[in-house]
């Protein structure tokens, strides 16, 4: 039996994602989950509302995370420049979390309802960094499409660091903004055209 609270969630984090791994989202009980983790289901219920959840319990720290850190860089960046320093910061938590995080995704990817609540999560947490950037002075149409491209920007970087763990988090962040940036260079007449 753990005897902390935060020993109890680790531990039933970690059995839900093998149990989900082992025999899916849907086929996973919550009483199965209490078991592997060595709780009941009463102790499971204590930390998570559900068990769509007990992935997502990291979402509060890195919202957290992401408006400080958006709140504090440096002046006289623009939104994306705000947006990348906060993410570079935030994702660190990702990084550390990495045993849990990449199984995670791939599980998220397999399950119709984990990719639901993954969508309304990067949702509201794409709300909150608009929010953070609109306290900084940015103008509200462009606080929402820097918040919402910023996190495509980040889930991009996070799932090809991912694949591709021989880079770091840090170094995937920074590529997929450079490619952001790419996107807007004007591309001179000739290649514009398509070719016939």
């Amino acid at each position: 039996m753990p005897r902390s609270g935060a020993e109890a969630r680790r531990r039933l984090q970690q059995a839900a994602l093998e149990l989900y791994r082992e025999r899916g989202f849907d086929q996973t009980t919550t009483a199965e989950i209490a078991a592997r983790a060595g709780v009941n289901e009463r102790t499971f219920f204590r930390h998570f509302p559900d068990k769509r959840e007990v992935l997502f319990d990291g979402e509060a720290d890195l919202r957290a995370a992401l408006t400080r850190e958006v709140a504090e860089a440096p002046e006289g960046l623009q939104p994306l420049g705000i947006l990348l320093y906060a993410f570079r910061k935030a994702g660190r938590i990702l990084e550390d979390n990495r045993p849990f995080s990449e199984p995670r995704l791939e599980v998220i990817a397999k399950t119709p309802a984990l990719r639901e609540r993954d969508l309304a999560k990067a949702a509201s947490l794409t709300d909150a960094v608009a929010e953070a950037l609109r306290r900084r002075d940015v103008a509200d149409r462009l606080a929402g499409l820097a918040a919402q491209t910023g996190w495509a920007a980040f889930h991009h970087a996070a799932q090809a660091w991912i694949d591709d763990p021989s880079q770091s988090l840090d170094a995937h962040l920074l590529q997929a903004f450079d490619d952001l940036r790419a996107l807007s260079v004007p591309v001179p007449p000739a290649e514009a055209r398509p070719k016939s």
